[in-house]
Order: C-alpha cells, then sequence, then structure tokens
C-alpha cells in the first residue's frame, strides 16, 4: 500500500512541476477518438514514457500522450490513448492514471471507448450512454491489500455511472439533435481476440447491449476514489451471432473516426455543462 502511495505521489510530483494546471475533469479518449485532444487549449502535453510508473500505450490509433489544459471551459486531464489488460498490463497498471487524476484534483471522469454491438437496434455507428456494466474479464483492480486514503475497502456499485451525468448527456444530444445516442449494458472481456457468435448470444441472454476490453478496470477504480463517471461508447462493429461478419481492425478505426464529430460535440456539451 505504501508503494502505490508513493508512485502515484511521484507521477502527481512531475506532472505538477510540468503544469500549473490543477484538472477538474479526467478524460480518456478511445480507439480511433483521439483527435479531440486537439481542442484543449493552452495545453501541456507530456509522453506517457515520461510520467513516473506510467504504462506505455502499444495498441495503434492510441497516442500515448497526456495533454493538461482547457476543454470546453473546464481544466482537464485528457489522455489520449488508454491500456488494456490483454496488453500484458496488472489490473493495477492500468488503473495508475485514474490513481494520479484522482490525486491532481480531478472530480469526474468522462471515459470513452469503440465497442461492439449485440443489440439489433443499436446499430454501428451509434453512441451508448453506459448505464450499467457486468465484469466478465475475471480480475478486479482492488485485489488485495486496501489502502483507505485511496478508498473503501467495499466500494458501492449501486451507481458506477452518474445518473445525472447520463441524464446530462441526453439533454446535450437532444438540444445538438445528435442521432443514434442509446443507454445501454456493457460487458467487459479481456479480448484480444473478437467473440465467438456463441458467446455473442450469452452476452445477450445476460443482458449485455455491448461489449468491450477496456473501461471496466478504470471505471471500479474512479468509483473507489469518489469520482462521478461518465461512459461514452462509440459502435464500431455489429455482433449479431446469427449474421456475425469478420471484424477488421480498419474498418473498426474508420468507424470510430466518422463518428468522432458527433461523439465530440456530446463530450463537449457535458463538459461544459457540468457542475462539479
Amino acid at each position: 500500500m505504501p508503494a502505490l502511495r508513493e508512485t502515484i505521489a511521484e507521477a502527481t510530483a512531475f506532472i505538477r512541476k510540468q503544469t500549473s494546471i490543477q484538472p477538474e475533469v479526467g478524460i480518456i479518449l478511445g480507439t480511433g477518438m483521439g483527435a479531440m485532444a486537439s481542442e484543449v487549449t493552452d495545453a501541456t502535453v507530456i509522453d506517457y514514457g515520461d510520467i513516473p510508473h506510467f504504462p506505455v500505450s502499444t495498441v495503434e490509433s492510441h497516442h500515448g500522450r497526456l495533454h493538461l489544459g482547457t476543454f470546453a471551459g473546464k481544466r482537464v486531464f485528457m489522455m489520449q490513448g488508454r491500456f488494456h489488460y490483454y496488453e500484458g498490463y496488472t489490473m493495477q497498471q492500468i488503473t495508475f492514471p485514474v490513481r494520479v487524476m484522482r490525486a491532481l484534483g480531478v472530480k469526474a471522469l468522462i471515459v470513452m471507448n469503440a465497442v461492439g454491438s449485440m443489440n439489433p437496434f443499436i446499430r454501428k455507428g451509434s453512441l451508448v450512454l453506459v448505464q450499467d456494466h457486468i465484469n466478465l474479464m475475471g480480475d478486479n483492480p482492488l485485489i488485495g491489500p486496501n489502502d483507505d486514503e485511496l478508498g473503501p475497502r467495499f466500494p458501492d456499485m449501486s451507481e458506477p455511472y452518474s445518473r445525472d451525468l447520463i441524464a446530462l448527456a441526453e439533454q446535450v444530444a437532444l438540444d445538438e439533435r445528435l442521432p443514434q445516442v442509446h443507454r445501454g449494458v456493457m460487458v467487459a472481456v479481456t479480448g484480444p481476440n473478437l467473440e465467438t457468435a456463441a458467446e455473442y448470444r450469452m452476452f445477450q441472454r445476460i443482458g449485455a447491449d455491448i461489449v468491450t476490453m477496456s473501461t471496466v478496470p478504470e471505471v471500479i477504480v474512479a468509483v473507489h476514489g469518489g469520482l462521478k463517471v461518465l461512459a461514452i461508447s462509440t459502435v464500431t462493429d455489429e455482433c449479431l451471432p446469427d449474421a456475425l461478419q469478420p471484424a477488421l481492425l480498419e474498418e473498426i478505426i474508420k468507424v470510430a473516426n466518422e463518428t468522432e464529430p458527433k461523439l465530440r460535440r456530446l463530450v463537449r456539451g457535458v463538459v461544459e455543462r457540468m457542475v462539479l
């Protein structure tokens, strides 16, 4: 426990030496969503590899840079790229940046990802406001001794995704006339292979609408630390078990890039109206 606290303190101290920005909102950009970082003004940009104890992104389209500055009128800690369990990192490494953003003063986290949809009414190119999740990753970042300074031993998960922020996002989508914005339940698996038709059918039967290989570990740690969370998923492929087609990374990135302007408008509106 002291070791984790010390690594958080070292990373936090390094970042504070680079900038006087005290971030209010943490933002994690997913696959094909890195362009949003260009809207951070007066930004200090730091490569992940320069930050003590930060992992390094190894996945295509995850740039691996931290942007600290102003976005939609709020001071932000924006991660241009994230880490995945399938890259070989531990759950504690994946979630370390969330610990750091909390230590820097962040109160709310907006996390984005690319997902597949098992729901025939949630089509490719849709945005999904995650209202709950099912963790099938077989691991949890809170396993091990608990440090009460970082959060409680048994954090409550009755509202992992802030109902207030979901309602705000829905209002922004309505005001901006953004099409194909849904609510949904997300199931998380390890990857890196995509799932079989039988697995997608199982996900449907246990109540999941979309599937991811990320996000849930960061959300668990954010809730552990008392942050309000909004998760927005971009549907990049359709995973209907009776009409399953091969999913290609190039196509996934293409759909994410095409949907990014709509996602950016939604995130910008949420951050602008957010009350912390």
